[in-house]
């Protein structure tokens, strides 16, 4: 009898991977020095206190971290005047997402979400043997909430609303999303995922700590990757009810964050002033690149997060590698645009001058 590969499920064959922003050193790009724009990373440095904190838990790397996080959790209890109750962690939000997802969905339940919105909701939905129900973005990239209302079914489990909305960097307002919210069964879980909220200078922004308060079927996803510049440590955490917070323990790794990532985490929390220094100069950064690609002729919608995006269509692909001739790697997403993360003023002035050059090499 011949040897047989061993029998893996049949379906994940159809599952995309997730793809990544590309990586300096695979991009084969030629330019003297290549700014990664790619991943909606921090270019600054850790904040004050971390890597001492990060460098001062390896001495203890022989032993597990604290699975219950609990000395982040009390301090993000404070910072967010919540119950320690209601904060669950896991790596990145990524990884709470795939809890969640775990925790309410199975075969025949439907995951509701916006589309274009955060690549990696259909992908981790269909790792749960969920459906995914993409619900199109308006004309104007920003979520459609009356069409995402209309599509639960009673087969929804869980609603993800990205807001800011990755890629678009465009938001939902307060009374659209209370009106929302009030529309979805009290069953159904909602998912405020809040990765960029720091970046939010819009004062009709609706906080989704304040939401979630009164509301025990909202979610609430943070995390360390971006405002706090820990992207390479893999820590975020969920704000929701006991109810939430109790399954997604249970569907956690074991523990998942590293003792490294949790006291830098902390270590973070103590240097919020900084941090916000540090967002308030990409907040201003992101506003000029907007402003300088508006005078090129780009049409860009007004984005609230740390990057920037364009409808290139048909032209992504030529655009992504005008680009990368100049040094500067994107996120693109074939036939239908490109997302620019804010970097040093250094790269951003190369991405301008790259886009600068692309319209008046394409003109006409």
């Amino acid at each position: 009898m011949g040897e047989r590969e061993p029998r893996t499920r049949p379906d994940l064959e159809l599952i995309p991977a997730y793809r990544p922003g590309r990586s300096v050193s695979s991009s084969g790009a030629k330019h003297e020095r290549t700014y990664k724009l790619s991943s909606n990373e921090n270019p600054f440095p850790p904040l004050p206190g971390v890597v001492e904190r990060a460098v001062a838990a390896s001495a203890g790397i022989n032993r597990y971290p604290d699975a219950a996080c609990g000395d982040l959790v009390r301090q993000l209890a404070k910072y967010l005047d919540v119950p320690e109750s209601h904060i669950a962690t896991g790596t990145g939000s990524v990884g709470v997402t795939q809890q969640l997802l775990q925790a309410t969905a199975q075969p025949g339940d439907e995951v509701l979400f916006a589309w274009r919105s955060f690549e990696a909701y259909p992908v981790l939905t269909q790792i749960a043997g969920a459906d995914s129900v993409r619900v199109p973005l308006t004309a104007r990239a920003v979520h459609d909430l009356d069409a995402m209302a209309a599509a639960i079914t009673p087969r929804t489990r869980l609603v993800f609303v990205c807001n800011p909305n990755n890629p678009t960097g465009t938001i939902v307002r307060r009374a659209e999303l209370e009106r929302f919210l009030d529309r979805v069964p009290s069953d159904v879980l909602v998912v405020l995922d809040e990765a960029y909220i720091e970046f939010v200078r819009d004062d009709d922004y609706p906080d989704g700590i304040e939401m979630y308060r009164n509301r025990p079927n909202v979610c609430v996803l943070r995390t360390f990757s971006k405002a706090f510049g820990l992207a390479g440590l893999r820590i975020g955490f969920a704000v929701a009810h006991e109810p939430v917070t109790e399954v997604l323990r249970k569907t956690a790794v074991p523990f998942g964050v590293t003792q490294f990532a949790q006291d830098a985490a902390v270590a973070s929390l103590e240097s919020v002033g900084p941090m916000l220094e540090r967002v308030a100069a990409l907040v201003s950064e992101r506003d000029r690149v907007t402003a300088a690609l508006t005078a090129q002729g780009w049409t860009v919608p007004p984005s609230h997060a740390n990057f920037v995006w364009l409808a290139t269509h048909e032209r992504t692909t030529a655009f992504t590698r005008a680009c990368e001739d100049e040094g500067i790697l994107v996120r693109a997403f074939d036939g239908e645009g490109v997302r620019v993360s804010i970097g040093e003023q250094a790269a951003n002035d190369r991405f301008l001058l790259a886009a600068e050059r692309f319209r008046t090499e394409t003109a006409g």
